[in-house]
């Protein structure tokens, strides 16, 4: 089987099912849980099992009770402990088979097989008529359907986000910027739309032969600090963590654990981001998102704030 790796979902041994959130998965799965199996649970799967979903903060709660061992930044689950993967790219399928939506907007996007699925509910066979749409591309090509999305837009086959879409994902993530200047990075960002009035989203994961791209692990915290910097390679911008590797005296990279700021800059732009220092061999990173709402914490294009 192929390498465990971001946005895949594992279950474990009692049913609970996890979404994937690391690619350092040697040993002990990285991820969250999210759907615990439950007599009097919303969701309902296609062979009848009932599930509740659980937010972030419920999970942590739950898996602190009934799972102790569990228990770190994420939820790390043995490996002996998973029964079964699910794999985006390998189900896609079946997600389109039953949800002629999904497939209505996959046939928009065109994309290699292979390359792409989706994740969360969908995933999982617990999708309900209000599930949001977790497209997963991978590699190189998700860099295509962020192209074509584009165009899809603004030929008018998909329509444009409503101010009222991008309101609710700003109150949704409770960044620390102004609406108007959160709304003017996520325009030109092409991951996120909506579609026959369903909110989709276009996940970046690594190919298989890239999962090593970024050293995995936490450095040594050294404080707070808000920098400026030029960015020199976004290519890793979509990533979770998305990865911005900059021009600085004294910080190397810019890592956001929080989606608000993937794809936040590109190369050659000056960036101001703050939050907390860490230090990894002879490097020191700055990260962002060392909170699930990353309070305190921001990164903003200067480039594009000056430009309007």
């Amino acid at each position: 089987m192929n390498a465990i790796r971001l946005r895949d979902f594992i279950e474990d041994r009692e049913g609970c099912l996890y979404a994937v959130s690391n690619y350092d998965n040697a040993g002990r799965i990285g991820c969250i849980l999210r759907y615990v199996p439950d007599a009097d649970g919303e969701r309902t799967n296609r062979a009848g099992r009932r599930y509740r979903k659980y937010d972030f903060v419920e999970s942590f709660d739950w898996i602190r009770e009934h799972r102790p061992a569990y228990l770190d930044n994420v939820h790390r689950v043995p490996c002996s402990d998973v029964v079964r993967v699910y794999k985006p790219e390998e189900e896609i399928a079946g997600v389109a088979a039953r949800n002629a939506r999904v497939a209505r907007l996959l046939a928009h996007l065109s994309l290699p097989a292979g390359s792409f699925g989706c994740t969360g509910s969908l995933l999982c066979g617990l999708e309900n008529e209000a599930s949001d749409i977790d497209l997963v591309v991978y590699g190189e090509t998700w860099f295509v359907a962020q192209r074509r999305l584009r165009r899809l837009v603004e030929t008018g086959v998909i329509p444009g986000m409503s101010t009222a879409m991008w309101r609710k994902v700003y109150d949704k993530r409770v960044p620390e910027i102004s609406f108007d200047a959160f709304v003017l990075h996520e325009q030109r960002k092409w991951n996120r739309g909506e579609f026959e009035g369903t909110y989709f989203d276009l996940l970046y994961t690594r190919a298989y032969d890239n999962l090593d791209a970024v050293p995995a692990g936490k450095g040594r915290v050294l404080g707070r600090t808000m920098i400026e910097a030029t960015v020199t390679d976004a290519s890793l911008s979509f990533d979770s963590p998305a990865v911005y590797a900059v021009d600085h005296d004294d910080i190397s990279r810019i890592l956001s654990f929080t989606h608000t700021y993937s794809g936040q800059a590109l190369a050659g732009e000056v960036v101001e981001a703050k939050g907390v220092v860490e230090e990894h061999g002879d490097e020191r990173w700055l990260i962002v998102g060392t909170t699930r709402e990353a309070q305190g914490e921001y990164i903003v294009s200067k480039t594009l704030l000056e430009s309007v």
